[in-house]
């Protein structure tokens, strides 16, 4: 064990971590399994065990509840640094974090009894499953009543993290027969009675994300277990609460990518090429990389000072889009760069290239963040968004 590693397992409570020189320090490492499992499709997770014996799973954690104390900040950093190293490690992990993000922002700032949840995640370094990106608000799967509480049937899709999770985090539709379609939300013990992963996870990219889908067979829930109800296919606070911690988490790790992808096109061009179209193609290759980081830390520090609104989200979405159109711009100049050396597997550029391709397909999509937006400005009724 490396000494940063050492002094994470041993001081966390003492708040003086180097959160940045720890992930470095394990990006070194996962980056030799990075190419194994892009190549065979297989989870990451030896690195995500690294993860919780280093204390990152529960980094996010206040410290008066048992965890590392880590700042909102900081944890965007940690995953952007992961993403330079192991994409697919990162991204797992961002699906994570963002779920000990939410509760603990709420703890902070709402005094909502949450505290459970977080002791829990740090004394049981557990790690949490998300099923969110594909729910969204409309949710999905079906919610029976019964005594004592619902039967839960449904399939999650694109469950990032799946193998190595102890919780899911997710909702389904109960046709409540007063008010209509209601989402219930819901942790489900991924060790409970009817919970099944079926390994669907063969991808362009992100190979080692362990997306698999989370399949729920009657899946008995009872109703003190339902944290939250809200009605189909509206904004709900809930939200734009999630819509603002999340997104910079899950963001930091593609520009973590693109940083990747810049440097590896870089270190390719130099072997073999000096023609000034060469310096044309890297001085926009580093314009897109800017454009990416600035975006960025506009979403993390609106993310940072405000609270969960429509112009909140507005914000935070709008920075999503302009993220994903500059990291997708780096990814293609990046192959420019290094010219036809590119397309070999061996040199990794490619496989930088693939995960960056995620970057399109998290909530909101850019047609219907443009759509938000406009309704905004309009002062338009801002109806439900599919994604």
């Amino acid at each position: 064990m490396m000494m940063s590693e050492l002094q994470a397992t041993t001081t966390m409570q003492q708040n003086d971590i180097d959160w940045l020189s720890l992930a470095e320090s394990l990006g070194e490492q996962f980056a030799v399994r990075d190419t194994e499992a892009d190549e065979t499709d297989v989870f990451v997770a030896d690195n995500i065990t690294r993860l919780k014996t280093t204390g990152l799973v529960a980094a996010g954690v206040p410290i008066e509840l048992g965890g590392g104390g880590a700042s909102y900040t900081e944890m965007c950093a940690v995953l952007r640094v992961l993403g330079r190293y192991c994409s697919s490690t990162a991204l797992a992990f961002a699906m994570h974090t963002h779920q000990v993000m939410v509760p603990t922002w709420r703890w902070h700032n709402q005094k909502a009894p949450v505290d459970g949840l977080l002791k829990r995640i740090a004394t049981e370094q557990l790690v949490l499953l998300s099923s969110g990106g594909s729910d969204w608000l409309q949710s999905n799967g079906t919610a029976i009543k019964v005594d004592g509480g619902f039967l839960i049937t449904a399939r999650k899709v694109f469950a990032s993290g799946a193998p190595a999770a102890n919780l899911l985090m997710t909702s389904a539709v109960y046709q409540d027969p007063d008010i209509g379609p209601t989402v219930l939300h819901f942790a489900v013990p991924m060790q409970a009675q009817g919970v099944v992963i079926e390994p669907t996870w063969q991808a362009m990219g992100m190979r080692g994300t362990g997306s698999h889908d989370v399949i729920l067979s009657d899946v008995f829930i009872p109703d003190a277990a339902i944290a939250l109800r809200r009605e189909q296919g509206k904004w709900h606070p809930i939200f734009h609460l999630i819509s603002m911690v999340a997104f910079p988490l899950v963001y930091s790790v593609y520009v973590g990518v693109a940083e990747a992808a810049r440097d590896r096109a870089l270190q390719l061009a130099m072997k073999r090429r000096t023609d000034e179209h060469l310096c044309y193609l890297v001085g926009g290759l580093d314009n897109e990389l800017t454009a990416a980081k600035l975006a960025l830390q506009h979403m993390i520090a609106i993310a940072e000072v405000s609270q969960p609104s429509f112009e909140t989200t507005n914000q935070i979405m709008t920075g999503r889009t302009l993220v994903a159109k500059a990291v997708l711009n780096v990814a293609d100049l990046a192959m420019e760069v290094a010219g036809g050396s590119a397309f070999y597997r061996k040199l990794g550029l490619e496989k930088l290239f693939r995960d960056a391709q995620g970057v399109r397909y998290h909530p909101l999509r850019e047609g219907d963040q443009r759509r938000l937006s406009g309704q905004l400005a309009l002062n338009w009724t801002v109806d439900h968004i599919n994604s």
